[in-house]
């Protein structure tokens, strides 16, 4: 009956399809007729306007108002988180880029970098340490500078390995940089190659900061 009221056929559809925004496929209407912009998680939805069945989505009309569209939500209430533009599962494990792995988790997402976040102090045989991008490497590199000829050195070649065991110590991790979203936590250790105290760094997120609204047309 609803598709009887809101469907004409035959189908009469833009000559040039929709630009969608990043995470969002073009899919048929509610009709089969137009190509449209699928909806995302937390968009507004209707008979016509559907949402994104790639990613577990389905219009949610539980806390509409009768007579009005609902919200793109997941199935049976399952919960998942959206990063980018698009939409992860409940324990859904995934790398955003090549230096952060994180993990999807009751609406939220935790992450950790997979690139070290250490601190190299200048030392007599590298007085001129620096972090520098190496192609084809995903994570940047320590190289020592000399300061006359720029020489260019890994620093894992000019410190010779520990030949003593090394006591390991380190504080605690620091509380998160930020209240809501991706923020930093910071501790103090020598738990590395060198057992040198350094500043290290990772990656931690109290609970995802609130969507703002957004108006988007029916």
């Amino acid at each position: 009956q609803v598709c009887a009221q809101l469907c004409r056929r035959p189908c009469y559809c833009p000559w040039v399809p929709p630009r969608c925004p990043r995470g969002s496929p073009l899919v048929l209407d509610g009709c089969g007729c137009c190509k449209i912009c699928a909806r995302r998680l937390g968009e507004p939805c209707d008979f016509l306007h559907v949402c994104d069945q790639s990613q577990g989505l389905v219009c949610d009309y539980s806390s509409a108002p009768a007579g009005t569209g609902g919200t793109c939500n997941f199935e049976d209430d399952e919960e998942g988180c959206e990063v980018n533009g698009r939409v992860y599962r409940d324990g859904e494990v995934f790398q955003p880029s090549c230096k952060i792995q994180c993990h999807c988790l009751d609406g939220g997402f935790n992450c950790i970098p997979l690139c070290q976040e250490d601190v190299r102090l200048p030392t007599p045989d590298c007085p001129y340490p620096r972090r520098v991008e190496i192609p084809g490497k995903c994570c940047p590199e320590w190289i020592c500078e000399a300061q006359d000829q720029h020489l260019l050195r890994d620093a894992r070649a000019v410190s010779p390995l520990l030949r003593h065991p090394c006591q390991e110590w380190s504080t605690e991790w620091s509380a998160c940089s930020a209240t809501c979203g991706l923020g930093f936590a910071t501790r103090v250790s020598n738990q590395n190659r060198y057992c040198r105290l350094e500043t290290q760094r990772r990656l931690c997120m109290v609970s995802p900061c609130p969507a703002l609204p957004a108006a988007f047309p029916a």
